[in-house]
C-alpha cells in the first residue's frame, strides 16, 4: 500500500476541533461516581500527553454508526462535525448521506475525548472510496504524535441486508492492511438474525414458545455458520469481532465494544492509557495490570 505524505503537526491539529477540558472517553455507567483509579508514575505521564482517543468508523449509511458512537459516548444528541480546518460543519443532513470527508472529525459535546472519523460513500464499493480509506490510515498511521494516530478500526456490518458482505467489505478485508491498528468487525442489527433463527426453528418443528427461547443462541450459531469463516478467511481479517443486537433499546450499551477494542490494542502503552480513562471498568483495568505481571 502506497504512504500518503505523513500529515505535520499543524495539519493534524488544524483537523481537531478547538477543545478545551477534555473529558474521559467512554461513557460512564451509574457506577461512574466511584473515584477513578490510582494510576503509577508512568500511567500518569501517559495519561498527561495522550488524552484523546481516535477512532475510524466504517460502514454503510444504514449500518448503524451514529447510534453506536451515541452508546458509546452515552449520549443521545447528534454529534458535531468540523471539517479539516477546523470549521464546525453545519449541514448536519449532508453528513447522514454520508457526504463528508474522512478528514473530518466527528465530536459528542459530552466526551470530547472521543475523536471519530467516518468514511465517506463507502458502501458504494468504488476504487476511490477504498484508495481514499488506505490513503487516510496510511497517512495518520504516520504521525509521529500518538494521539494524532489511528487508534482502531470499527467497521460495522449491518446483518438486517440479504448480502452482509457486499463488494465494499470483501475489497477491504481483502486488500486493506492496517497494520498495528487493529480493526473490530462490529455487526450491526443482529436482531435480524434472531428473527431469521425464529423461523429457521419453527420450519423445523420447534414450537412457537421454544423457538422465541433458543432463537438469540441459535442465532449466533448460524453467524457461525455462515458468514464468520467468511470474514477471517479474507487476506486481512479483523482482530475480533462483537455482535450488537437491540441498539434501539434504551437500556442498550456498547459496552463489549469497548472491552473488545481495548484487548485487541497490542501496544501497552496504548492499552494503558485507552481503559484508565474509564472509571467505572476497574475490572478490565485490574485485568489488563495482572496480565502485564506475567
Amino acid at each position: 500500500m502506497s504512504r500518503s505524505p505523513t500529515p505535520s503537526s499543524e495539519d493534524v491539529q488544524a483537523s481537531a476541533p478547538p477543545i478545551e477540558g477534555i473529558q474521559a472517553p467512554f461513557a460512564l455507567s451509574a457506577s461512574a461516581s466511584q473515584p477513578a483509579p490510582v494510576l503509577d508514575e508512568d500511567a500518569r505521564e501517559i495519561r498527561a500527553r495522550f488524552k484523546r482517543i481516535r477512532i475510524l468508523i466504517i460502514g454503510r449509511a444504514n449500518a448503524g454508526k451514529t447510534t453506536v458512537l451515541q452508546k458509546v459516548c452515552g449520549t443521545k444528541d447528534q454529534p458535531e462535525v468540523f471539517d479539516a480546518r477546523g470549521n464546525k460543519v453545519l449541514d448536519l443532513f449532508a453528513v447522514d448521506r454520508g457526504l463528508h470527508d474522512i478528514n473530518s472529525t466527528t465530536v459528542f459535546k459530552n466526551n470530547p475525548g472521543f475523536i471519530f472519523h467516518d468514511s465517506r460513500g463507502f458502501e458504494s464499493g468504488g476504487a476511490q472510496e477504498l484508495q481514499d480509506v488506505k490513503a487516510f490510515i496510511s497517512a495518520r498511521s504516520g504521525s509521529s504524535e500518538m494521539e494524532d494516530q489511528i487508534h482502531a478500526i470499527w467497521y460495522c456490518i449491518p446483518l438486517d441486508d440479504d448480502r452482509p458482505f457486499i463488494r465494499a467489505e470483501i475489497d477491504f478485508f481483502s486488500e486493506c492492511g492496517t497494520g498495528s491498528v487493529p480493526v473490530i468487525v462490529l455487526f450491526t442489527k443482529f436482531d435480524a438474525m434472531d428473527d431469521k433463527a425464529f423461523t429457521e426453528l419453527t420450519k423445523s418443528g420447534v414450537s412457537i414458545a421454544d423457538a422465541r427461547v433458543q432463537a438469540p443462541s441459535h442465532a449466533v450459531g448460524m453467524f457461525e455458520r455462515e458468514l464468520r469463516d467468511i470474514l477471517y478467511g479474507m487476506k486481512y481479517p479483523p482482530k475480533t469481532h462483537v455482535l450488537l443486537r437491540d441498539m434501539n433499546n434504551p437500556r442498550a450499551s456498547c459496552k463489549e465494544v469497548v472491552d473488545s477494542t481495548a484487548n485487541a490494542i497490542d501496544n501497552t502503552a496504548l492499552k494503558l492509557s485507552f481503559i484508565s480513562t474509564q472509571r467505572s471498568n476497574l475490572a478490565l483495568c485490574m485485568e489488563t495490570a495482572v496480565k502485564g505481571l506475567r
